[in-house]
């Protein structure tokens, strides 16, 4: 069953699938062609915008590549709270000379009218985050040949995954940028995320699947220690946030290795859930009190976040990032698939060269 996913492409390096405009086609097409997985992230798109990306992106590659979906969330968040929350965000909004976002735009990410499109045009892989999928669905898209991976973030969430019926997980650690992919958002874990290392232990433990390790990678030797850990690949998403094929914002590119942002943290100011990004002065004076509610509060604070970036305000957007992005490159991705290769090569022999020596 691994082989099923790692005979799609010749390197263990999956680029993570990034919501808001990151993983563009030019992006995943990028590293197809060097021989990694590229991803299209359907997150915050229509089924037709997601089509017309996936039309984009087989123009430029013949290689296997992914789509990622947002699993629906269930109608859990307090009314209440996301008034009280609006409240505090109106200084924003007369800040930035914008409205606030309705945080009732809806919840579920037009998840049916994108699985019907994957349906009826497969591709050759499927990730879920946020959730796992009905059985019904996995069994479905296997039999229109894809194969479906799924997030956890702990070995319960990852033997959900298998007794579901995936074909493999992505064990993502708490290093990791952007969403944590959590199945049930549960503000009493805030702040009990496992390291990702320790986290492919448990999950190896637990489950059979193939694992594809996500969180905070950024170097082709920590390529080697999940692989050596038990992944079969691993998947880095800082690390291509920073090329050019990337769509992130070039304020949210530089901010990377600014010496301005130190450091991360996962808040729920952005969006309700917690996601980890580069600590700023909209993340310091919300994230404590932002509530527990994806996806009303990501609607919600939408206008401004826009409105921070086309004013070139880093200071208001969200800068989702890894632990590790001090340690992005400036390199195509192309270059950067390479270079993470010969990384990977080079840790192999040293650790081989160990081997031998004892």
């Amino acid at each position: 069953m691994s082989s099923a996913l790692t005979d799609l492409f010749p390197h263990p390096i999956v680029q993570a699938p990034m919501a808001g405009g990151v993983s563009v086609p030019h992006l995943a097409a990028a590293v197809a062609e060097a021989g990694g997985l590229g991803f299209l992230a359907a997150g915050y798109k229509t089924a037709d915008g997601m089509y017309q990306e996936i039309k984009q992106l087989r123009g430029l590659t013949g290689r296997p590549f992914g789509v990622n979906l947002f699993m629906p969330q269930p109608e859990y968040a307090d009314a209440a709270a996301v008034d009280v929350y609006a409240h505090q965000l109106a200084g924003e909004a007369a800040w930035y000379d914008t409205e606030l976002g309705d945080p009732d735009s809806g919840r579920d990410d037009g998840y049916e009218a994108k699985l019907a499109v994957l349906l009826d045009n497969p591709v050759p892989v499927v990730s879920f985050h946020f959730g796992v999928p009905s059985g019904d669905v996995l069994e479905s898209l296997r039999r229109a040949g894809t194969v479906t991976l799924v997030t956890a973030t702990t070995a319960d969430e990852a033997l959900a995954v298998e007794r579901a019926g995936a074909d493999a997980v992505i064990v993502q650690g708490v290093e990791a940028g952007g969403h944590q992919g959590t199945h049930r958002d549960n503000p009493e874990t805030d702040g009990t995320g496992i390291g990702l290392l320790s986290l492919l232990a448990q999950v190896r433990e637990t489950v059979s699947l193939p694992l594809v390790a996500a969180g905070g990678i950024m170097r082709g030797s920590q390529i080697a220690a999940v692989l050596a850990a038990g992944a079969s690949a691993a998947q880095l998403g800082t690390a291509f946030l920073a090329t050019p094929e990337s769509g992130a914002n070039a304020l949210h590119k530089q901010a990377l290795t600014n010496p301005l942002f130190v450091r991360t943290e996962l808040t729920r100011a952005f969006s309700g859930r917690p996601a980890r990004g580069l600590v700023n002065r909209f993340l310091r004076e919300h994230g404590p009190y932002a509530p527990a509610a994806y996806p009303e509060v990501h609607h919600l604070t939408s206008p401004l976040r826009k409105k921070a970036a086309s004013s070139g305000d880093a200071q208001g957007m969200a800068l989702w990032a890894g632990q590790g992005h001090r340690m992005a490159r400036e390199l195509s991705a192309g270059q950067l698939v390479e270079v993470l290769v010969a990384e990977l090569d080079a840790a192999r022999t040293a650790l081989s060269a160990k081997g031998e020596i004892r």
